[in-house]
């Protein structure tokens, strides 16, 4: 999972501020050249596209409805071709581009904390405005983060008041672009006072899914009926949801794995569930007592073969690999093994390939109420990365690890074939002055190739939060304060 939406305001306070830009002409590290990582491995296939989503690859926060963190979508290459800012006064864990070419922002106030719907134009100026905005019912800190859009560029997200919205953006009788309400589908019959929803997703028969943080799944049809499961007592959703073409749902509490489905009458059931070691507590830098991770769907053959999480193993982490549609434990493989045990963040999956980022020691300055607390209270940053491949016999082997500080959740271009994310400077114990880089991994090696400082400091912390690979090429990062575009 990426960043939630953090109060950060009893650290940072709640005045904003406005960044000046630079555009950064030279990386400061290259290692290879554009078309290595293309040339030395060919990345694919995605699971087709959803038809109840938006555009492949940038309607959701994960680039699909399998969260598979790869886009079909070609990104700047090395080094900076220039950075921009939208200087929102808020966090932004979701972006997301239409068929438009604007980008549909779910932000977090910093003064109120209420979760925000921003319009933005990914060709705008050095610095950009949002071109309109609309403030949502605030729920809890988890609440509200996960949305999509559908095939018709609205945003679908539950609200603060358990209310399914799907909001549309129009220019009104004088240009002036509005966002607006489109449809809304009340939840609270279904969805306990103290609850909210985490994770959502459209089905291919187009039910829209949905998981709340106290264990509760549900479905809502195209002609707005909701059909309910709750999970075991005291198994907590923290990440969000996956889907496959076959109709499968997965979702990962803080125990296990789930894949469910809708049954003959059209209510959740789950299929299969398996259990993992949740370790003994919480680690630093990650939000929830278990697995941080938004189930990935991959796989060689339909691109939704297999199922992957991290699990939260005490010492050392490991990556666990599922069949899909059987549950049956296809392989299990230590990872970040030269980096910190322990991930927040959804794996990239495709092909045969897992790529696992660490995000133990991370400094989150807020986590939910619920997320218990972490033992050691803290540790140093250290970062890494893990790439695990599935072999023909359905073992599993390391094919490389690094010690790359990921600060975001990294993505992976089959376009161009690079990993592409922004890492931390400075030392490992970290600090309020450190700073940032846009860097480019070859995915075939785990080699940097390149590494170019951005500008700003903790105000532009992208704090765990997925990147936005555009239609033009660009990379948009979601920070603290707004967003960073970068190409």
């Amino acid at each position: 999972m990426p960043y939630a939406q953090s109060d950060f305001v009893t650290s940072m306070g709640s005045t904003s501020r406005t960044r000046s830009l630079a555009v950064l002409a030279a990386c400061v590290l290259a290692l290879g050249s554009p078309g290595q990582a293309q040339a030395a491995e060919q990345w694919g296939p995605l699971a087709p596209p959803n038809p109840h989503l938006g555009p492949h690859g940038t309607s959701t926060m994960h680039g699909d409805a399998g969260s598979s963190d790869a886009t079909p979508l070609a990104g700047p290459g090395p080094g900076l071709r220039g950075v921009g800012s939208y200087p929102l006064a808020a966090a932004c864990p979701t972006l997301l581009q239409g068929s438009d070419g604007l980008v549909v922002a779910l932000c977090t106030a910093i003064a109120g904390r209420a979760p925000t719907v921003h319009l933005l134009d990914p060709g705008a100026g050095p610095v950009g405005h949002s071109l309109a905005s609309l403030e949502l019912a605030k729920g809890s800190l988890l609440g509200g983060v996960y949305a999509y859009l559908d095939n018709a560029d609205r945003l679908v997200v539950v609200d603060g008041d358990r209310a399914l919205l799907r909001v549309a953006h129009a220019k009104d009788s004088q240009g002036k672009w509005q966002l607006r309400v489109d449809t809304r589908t009340d939840l609270s019959g279904a969805i306990p006072a103290d609850d909210n929803v985490t994770g959502l997703v459209p089905d291919w028969s187009g039910n829209v899914w949905f998981a709340t943080g106290k264990g509760l799944v549900g479905l809502v049809t195209p002609a707005g009926a909701t059909q309910t499961t709750s999970l075991p007592t005291g198994e907590l959703v923290a990440n969000s949801i996956s889907a496959a073409p076959s109709g499968r749902i997965a979702v990962a509490t803080t125990h296990a794995l789930y894949e469910l489905r809708a049954d003959a009458a059209g209510r959740p059931e789950v299929i299969w569930r398996a259990t993992y070691d949740r370790g003994s507590a919480r680690k630093p830098g990650q939000l929830s007592w278990g697995t941080g991770s938004t189930p990935t769907y991959f796989g060689p053959r339909t691109g939704a073969d297999y199922l992957t999480i991290v699990d939260n193993a005490d010492g050392q982490v490991r990556v666990l690999v599922y069949a899909s549609g059987t549950g049956q434990l296809v392989c299990s493989q230590p990872v970040l093994t030269k980096g910190g045990a322990g991930s927040e963040n959804s794996p990239i999956g495709i092909g045969r390939s897992v790529f696992v980022a660490s995000t133990y020691g991370y400094p989150y300055p807020a986590v939910p109420e619920d997320a218990g607390p972490a033992v050691p209270p803290s540790a140093p940053f250290v970062g890494g990365m893990t790439r695990v491949d599935v072999d023909d016999a359905g073992g599993c082997r390391t094919v490389w690890e690094n010690t790359v500080r990921s600060a975001a959740v990294p993505h992976l271009s089959t376009a161009d074939g690079f990993v592409y994310t922004v890492t931390r400077r400075g030392l490992d114990v970290t600090t309020p002055l450190d700073g940032y880089a846009f860097t480019v991994i070859d995915p075939g090696t785990g080699a940097v190739v390149s590494n170019s400082p951005l500008p700003g400091t903790i105000v532009d912390d992208p704090l765990q939060m997925s990147p936005l690979v555009t239609t033009s090429g660009r990379v948009l990062q979601g920070t603290v304060t707004g967003v960073l575009r970068v190409g």
